[in-house]
């Protein structure tokens, strides 16, 4: 069989593309595979790294506004948009796929509308709380809708297309133990990891909320914490601490991390975004976190996934400048005192986990393609 996944912008509509495309790679070794990203974006650097190929077309986004900028953006948009239908529907033509499969992005909507229009199977998943614009404009056109949140069923007039599958995961996290991944990192028992990530770009707020803290910490009482600073902020964190003895300290810098699995399973409590295709990883491992949503996405969609999470008792949401660095390394402590609060955190996350996911995804693909 072939499959065309596309998907773009950001590792949460990534991740759970790759998830499916290696499911599906397993169950069908014969299968042919091709994904259809954005040219420049991150998609074009991580989709070759998991070893399938890639198309890159050129697409941008949609501006609310009224002035001037906003305007010509969005101009620019709808004729990148028309010119990627067309490309698109070449490339499909050409590759002859069974079914194809958006996860979030801009770019599933000229991929998605050219398949609807070839006739070919289509499924789109949204994996946040809340519906982006993208998939409100596919909802009525995709043979199926699946979606991460069960409370999200709300917002789709056409309920016999949706489904809640929940958001898979990459079969990495299953090959990996907290105390393999911890033994890899040189932990001991009473080592505390905390792991920081914040986005494959980064988050300039936050990388200077964190190399706050970075500097507040002296290797005492078991502390370790890894920081991703993301693409465009590692130069300047690297610069900024340039001849400090971090690992003394307990702290390494990262740019990115490509074996996220291993340092979330050795995490002891995380910081991060609330991105859906982080959701579902904290979930699928039971990982306390505490969570600082991007104020910088449409529908404030992340603080929405957050609550989520808040409510069940998994995580602590704090907001972006209502804390300092001061306040957030307090909380971190306490948390990490608290052996018997993170163990309920875990747990409570852990519950709103969806370990078939994948599965159920696959299931549908193939239903949708009459296999």
């Amino acid at each position: 069989m072939k499959f065309v996944f596309t998907c773009g912008g950001t590792a949460g509509h990534i991740n759970p593309a790759l998830a499916v495309a290696g499911r599906l790679k397993e169950l069908m070794p014969d299968s042919a595979f091709l994904f259809i990203g954005v040219n420049d974006k991150m998609e074009m650097e991580l989709v070759p790294r998991a070893g399938y190929e890639i198309c890159g077309l050129d697409m941008t986004y949609i501006v609310r506004g009224h002035d001037l900028h906003a305007i010509a953006q969005n101009l620019e948009t709808l004729r990148n948009v028309a010119r990627s239908t067309r490309e698109a529907k070449a490339l499909l033509r050409d590759f002859a796929p069974d079914a194809v499969i958006g996860t979030g992005g801009y770019i599933c909507y000229p991929v998605l509308m050219a398949a609807h229009k070839l006739g070919i199977p289509t499924l789109v998943h949204e994996s946040n709380a809340v519906p982006g614009l993208t998939t409100k404009l596919l909802a009525d056109k995709v043979d199926r809708v699946m979606l991460g949140f069960e409370e999200s069923r709300q917002y789709y007039r056409r309920p016999e297309r949706v489904v809640v599958t929940g958001t898979p995961v990459r079969g990495e996290f299953d090959r990996v133990t907290r105390q393999s991944a911890r033994e890899s990192l040189g932990l001991g028992p009473e080592d505390r990891l905390v792991l920081s990530v914040w986005g494959s770009l980064g988050a300039e707020h936050m990388n200077e909320i964190m190399a706050e803290l970075m500097e507040r910490l002296d290797g005492a009482q078991g502390l370790r914490l890894i920081h991703a600073a993301g693409k465009l902020y590692y130069p300047r964190l690297t610069e900024r601490f340039a001849g400090k003895e971090l690992e003394k300290a307990g702290v390494e810098l990262r740019e990115y991390i490509y074996n996220m699995p291993a340092l979330m399973a050795a995490a002891d409590l995380i910081l991060c975004r609330a991105g859906a295709s982080t959701i579902s990883e904290l979930t699928y491992l039971g990982k306390p976190a505490l969570m600082v949503p991007s104020p910088n996405v449409t529908n404030n969609h992340q603080e929405k996934n957050a609550r989520v999470l808040e409510r069940a008792g998994g995580a602590k949401v704090l907001l972006e400048g209502e804390f300092d660095a001061d306040s957030l390394l307090r909380t971190v402590r306490q948390l990490l005192g608290d052996s018997g609060q993170l163990a309920e955190m875990g747990a409570a996350m852990r519950s709103l986990a969806v370990p078939d996911a994948c599965e159920q995804i696959v299931r549908l693909v193939l239903e949708t393609c009459g296999k």
